[in-house]
Formats: C-alpha cells, structure tokens, sequence
C-alpha cells in the first residue's frame, strides 16, 4: 500500500505517516499541492490523503490535475466541514472528506475501505456465460438480452455461484454465506430458492449443476 499524504503541517504528516507504515504501508509526503501533482506524474500510489488549504496550490485544484494525469482514488482532509466543500469535492472525484481533528485510526479505516472499494471495481463487472449476461455492478441479469426479474436473494444466490465457478457449495455452505449466520433455515430454503432462480434463467439454468446429496456447483 503506497499512500501520498498531502499537508502543509508536517506534524499531521508525521501521525499520518506513522500509522500508514505500522499497517505495513509505504508514506510519502508532499507539503502542497504543487508537489504532490509532480509525485503523480512521476509515480503510482494506491491512495492520495489530500488536504484542502495549502499554500501555492490548494487541495482541490491539486486533484483536479491529478485526475488528469492519473485515476487515483482521493481522500480529502479540512478543517472545513461544511456540506458545499464535500459536494464540491465529490464532484471533482473526491473519493471521501474527513473533517480535521480527525482520528488516524478513522483515517486508516477509510484509507483501507477506499483502497479495497477501488481494486474492487477494476475487476469486470459484467459476465457472459453463453447468451447468459450478469452485470454485477447494477445487479442486473439478461437472459439473451432480456432482463430476468429476479428477487435480491435470487441474486445473491447467483453472485456468489458466479464468484465460487467451479467449486461445490453445500447447502449448509450456502445458508452461511447467502443468509448469513443467523438464520435459522434448513436444506428446503436453499432448494426453493435455487429451484426458482433455475425457473428465471430459463435453458442456461444448465450452468447450476445439482450434487446429488451434496448440494450444487456453478459450471460453464
């Protein structure tokens, strides 16, 4: 993880820095926007922690030519809170705003959810299995281009086949991860369900393949 931490106060650096390399991460640090924009252009970072009010170029005008070198995700630090300066840094590709004073614990967790959120969405995020489409960023399925009507179980029940192709899922395995925990169902809920989302895929309801007296596995 290599993290550009962008303030004019060395001290904030410095915790911000501290708690960066004690998760096992690589700081670097920029006094203003103007050097941060340059360590852009010059290298790749996963994450830019990016305060607001800063001498020869501010926060946001810093962004804004870092957005045009590079996609980076971007989380801003003020001490203006003021919901007009978060909407405003959303707009320009702000990934999140933590208002100063600030906890570095939160700053790390944001960093973190940032960073995970970002990779996450690199991935593809629409799949064709034959003339079966699953659009897993809108949560959307087509069956030869037309959309299937599924219910949100449907498909969570989908996703997670697609995400675990090829691996036999028993239903005790699906029950934990699909219902989660807590639920206090049994085998008949999963086969119910299964057997409905099989009904809405129509003729690729083939790719999910029943174990006998096991439970069932997503195959192409």
């Amino acid at each position: 993880m290599k993290v550009l931490i962008v303030d004019d106060e060395e001290m904030i650096r410095g915790v911000l820095r501290e708690y960066v390399e004690f998760e096992g991460g690589t700081a670097y640090e920029a006094a203003d926007g103007m050097q941060a924009v340059k360590m852009c252009r010059e290298q790749d970072f996963d994450i830019v922690l990016m305060d607001v009010m800063m001498p020869k170029l501010d926060g946001y005008s810093a962004v804004k030519e870092i957005k045009k070198i590079k996609d980076i995700p971007v989380i801003m630090l003020s001490a203006r809170g003021e919901e007009y300066d978060k909407l405003f840094g959303f707009e320009i590709g702000v990934d999140d705003y933590v208002t100063k004073p600030f906890s570095p614990k939160e700053v790390m967790a944001r960093i973190n959810a940032v960073i995970k959120r970002s990779k996450g969405e690199d991935k593809k995020e629409v799949l064709h299995f034959e003339g079966l489409t699953i659009d897993i960023a809108g949560r959307n399925v087509y069956v030869d281009g037309e959309k299937a009507e599924l219910t949100p179980k449907e498909y969570e029940i989908l996703f997670y086949f697609v995400k675990n192709e090829g691996i036999a899922l028993t239903r005790e395995k699906l029950l934990l991860d699909v219902w989660g925990f807590d639920f206090y169902g049994d085998d008949r809920t999963v086969d119910t369900h299964i057997k409905m989302l099989r009904s809405n895929l129509k003729q690729y309801r083939k790719f999910i393949v029943t174990l006998r007296g096991l439970g069932y596995k997503f195959e192409v």
